[in-house]
């Protein structure tokens, strides 16, 4: 949150089960590794840092930074972990010795997102450049780029199989795009975060005007729309299972 803590929450009772403190300024993103052991979590502060959420405080702080970093994500192995930032940079580290691997350079500008592939082998990021690239882990290049004239992707993510990914943007439009064919599927209106069901068949969408949406992907058409927040939602993602998931709103309810 803005206020630089990491809350944990317990579901069942809805209560509060950690509250972490250790980033100086605004904290940007959040994620737990596969096996729920590990939280990392990205500031402003220009920092990464890993959480054991069971030891209450304890940290350790991934600096190589030079301005806020603006995502983090773990690979699906839990082994690795990459970290996007406004320095322009992406930046993919060892969890298990906690160093710096290698950075990506070729955006020219802040860099909003940055994830991994189901299978490691490939990053998808997007910038403020315009630019959705797909980089190959294995030698550390930009192999595909995808061009958004109507504004800035700030959130790129891959659908289950990892054949198409998804980017919400500046102009608040969702674009589906297919890698095997470099070629934009479809394209929703009014969007700022995305999550694909881990069917592959469903995508749900937070947006400014307080909704989410779920979208059927295989008809191609929308088939609920959600009320709840009290303003723009700007996070949101299901569970591994996907029979849930959680939204973070302006109206600082999760």
């Amino acid at each position: 949150s803005l206020d630089r803590f990491l809350m944990v929450w317990k579901l069942k009772t809805q209560c509060r089960a950690y509250k972490f403190v250790g980033h100086v300024e605004a904290v940007t993103s959040v994620q737990f590794s596969p096996d729920g052991q590990l939280l990392a979590s990205a500031s402003q502060d220009r920092t990464v840092r890993l959480w054991i959420p069971c030891i209450h405080g304890e940290s350790s702080v991934l600096k190589g930074h030079t301005a806020p970093v603006r995502s983090v994500n773990f690979s699906h192995d839990g082994h690795f972990l990459v970290s996007a930032s406004n320095d322009k940079s992406i930046k993919i580290w060892s969890v298990r010795h906690q160093r710096l691997l290698f950075t990506l350079f070729q955006h020219t500008h802040w860099v909003r997102c940055a994830k991994f592939s189901p299978d490691g082998r490939l990053i998808a990021s997007c910038s403020e450049d315009k630019s959705v690239k797909i980089w190959d882990t294995r030698n550390k290049t930009c192999i595909d780029n995808f061009l958004d004239y109507g504004g800035f992707a700030n959130f790129v993510d891959f659908n289950p199989s990892g054949t198409c990914i998804a980017s919400a943007g500046s102009n608040h439009a969702v674009k589906l795009w297919d890698m095997r064919m470099n070629k934009l599927l479809q394209h929703y209106k009014g969007v700022n975060c995305v999550s694909f069901h881990p069917s592959g068949n469903y995508l749900i969408t937070a947006s400014t005007d307080g909704t989410l949406k779920i979208l059927d992907l295989l008809e191609g058409r929308l088939i609920y729309t959600l009320h709840g927040h009290k303003g723009p939602v700007f996070s949101v993602a299901f569970s591994k299972g996907g029979e849930k998931f959680a939204s973070g709103g302006a109206d600082a309810q999760v």
